[in-house]
């Protein structure tokens, strides 16, 4: 049996039909529609099986693309990273900036001594550097494709700064208030958390919604769940006291989209509105959907599987991460006892 040639150097094969020896090289790779890895090569015939074992190297040589990090992640921008959502886009190419010292290292001489500094230098909290360790396992797994010496697994052995739980806040009932007096003395923006507390929407799903989803009169959304199965499928049920502020949301769009605005745009409308409303802390768009969770299983009392149908959950069990009781609840419950 002939000495094979190493993984990733190129190969040489006899071809019946053209009664010739091919030298072969992998010249890159590529995504299909279904998403499976596709190769492109370059080759070269030659008369005799020695002339094509002795050209093989120097033509992987001339073609092997100078395998860089910044040109991994180059082909990773113009491929996989362009079909994530734009927020997703967003975080790894931050996440790109912040491996900038690696950036001309070639992928088969970086340590994990060398990823790991870069993430102790630059990431201060879990998140971020989750962002980088989940761009370094793409850029790795392309990189491994054309090389195979190259360890994919690298980046699964970073450590990363200790995550902290943080436990999103409800808006309290004064809040609320504060939202609709607001609203009612002109503060369009209220809409934006008004909306949001009252139908347990995800701000994505509102940002993307449109008039043509909206049917007062059945008193539902369809269309605009996003992320899950069961968000996707289900209607968003809209109670009475909303209805009015979709109403007058839909006379003032002047689009399609009821929030026709960045996403930027959206967030700023949102904190301002809070502002007017003179409420002082800093709650985020996901505080109103915690909001819809604590008010129907706290202060309603709604059954829990009522409660999973309005919140468009899989389970019951997203009760735990949603619902987050006040001291005063808890204090009104032992009164009870």
């Amino acid at each position: 049996m002939g000495r094979q040639r190493a993984n990733g150097t190129g190969s040489v094969y006899y071809d019946s039909r053209s009664k010739r020896w091919i030298a072969q090289v992998v010249t890159g790779r590529h995504y299909s529609d279904d998403m499976k890895v596709r190769f492109s090569y370059k080759r070269k015939s030659f008369a005799k099986k020695t002339d094509a074992l002795n050209a093989v190297h120097a033509l992987d040589t001339q073609n092997r693309p100078k395998s860089t990090l910044a040109y991994y992640f180059k082909a990773y921008e113009t491929g996989k990273l362009s079909s994530l959502s734009d927020s997703k886009q967003c975080a790894y190419r931050i996440a790109y900036n912040r491996l900038n010292p690696l950036w001309n290292h070639r992928m088969n001489e970086i340590t994990i001594n060398d990823l790991q500094a870069v993430i102790s230098a630059s990431c201060a909290s879990y998140d971020t550097a989750r962002d980088v360790r989940s761009l370094l396992n793409a850029l790795f797994r392309l990189a491994a494709a054309d090389d195979r010496s190259i360890n994919f697994n690298l980046p699964s052995l970073l450590v990363l700064p200790k995550q902290e739980s943080t436990q999103v806040e409800p808006f309290t009932e004064d809040e609320v208030l504060q939202l609709w007096l607001s609203y009612d003395n002109g503060n369009t923006d209220a809409s934006i958390p008004l909306i949001l507390c009252y139908t347990g929407m995800m701000p994505g799903e509102l940002r993307k919604l449109t008039k043509a989803m909206i049917d007062l009169d059945a008193k539902e959304i369809t269309g605009a769940g996003l992320k899950t199965a069961e968000r996707k499928k289900k209607a968003v049920l809209l109670p009475d006291d909303i209805l009015p502020v979709l109403e007058d949301a839909i006379s003032r769009a002047e689009t399609d989209l009821l929030f026709d605005m960045h996403k930027e745009t959206f967030y700023k409308h949102f904190y301002k509105a809070l502002e007017e409303a003179g409420i002082q802390r800093r709650l985020s768009p996901y505080s109103c959907r915690h909001t819809t969770a604590t008010v129907l299983a706290v202060h309603q009392r709604i059954p829990a599987q009522v409660l999973q149908r309005i919140m468009r959950w899989k389970s019951t069990k997203m009760m735990d991460r949603y619902v987050t009781p006040s001291d005063q609840d808890a204090r009104n419950a032992v009164n009870k006892i």
